[in-house]
């Protein structure tokens, strides 16, 4: 097979949703033609939704290097960037003893990915659940109006800002 029959069989096995067969078939194609940062900006995105975050990273990186000239590149990897920020904070967030140590750590990491991918409504989330957690309750109120503009329609921030608003008063008296 050559380069491109790995790609079409790879898509293919997205549309059978089969994930695992596709990226063997994209690094087959990156085997073929290393240098197609198409195939590795494809790759990663398969990696990136079956989990796989560092391998997704190292196809991501991979496709800006080869090709620096397209925007959609440089935007994927500047959201799984983002997105492996948000999951590290989450983890400090919920390990009690990580989070105490710097509780400053998950909001630097979340601001940060926000700066990285500013679209990205978990990001602003879990920065008002940092934020909640060390009482500050305006900048987590902040971070939620954020999010709701992002996300006008979605019930439930609009029920979270209300929680937050309500611990706001409660800390307030």
């Amino acid at each position: 097979m050559n380069h491109n029959d790995y790609v079409n069989a790879a898509y293919r096995s997205i549309l059978r949703s089969d994930f695992e067969e596709a990226i063997q078939y994209f690094e087959a194609a990156i085997s073929a033609s290393p240098d197609d940062a198409e195939v590795r900006y494809r790759c990663s995105i398969t990696y990136a939704r079956s989990g796989m975050m560092d391998k997704a990273l190292e196809h991501a990186l991979a496709a800006v290097k080869l090709d620096s000239g397209k925007p959609e590149y440089h935007l994927h990897l500047q959201h799984l960037q983002a997105l492996k920020l948000v999951q590290e904070a989450k983890r400090l967030l919920e390990d009690e003893a990580g989070g105490t140590l710097n509780p400053y750590r998950p909001v630097t990491l979340l601001k940060e990915a926000i700066s990285l991918d500013p679209l990205y409504g978990d990001a602003y989330v879990w920065l008002a659940i940092a934020h909640s957690r060390m009482n500050e309750h305006v900048q987590a109120i902040a971070a939620m109006k954020e999010v709701i503009a992002l996300h006008p329609d979605d019930s439930g921030l609009r029920q979270l800002m209300k929680d937050l608003q309500r611990s706001l008063q409660k800390y307030i008296h």
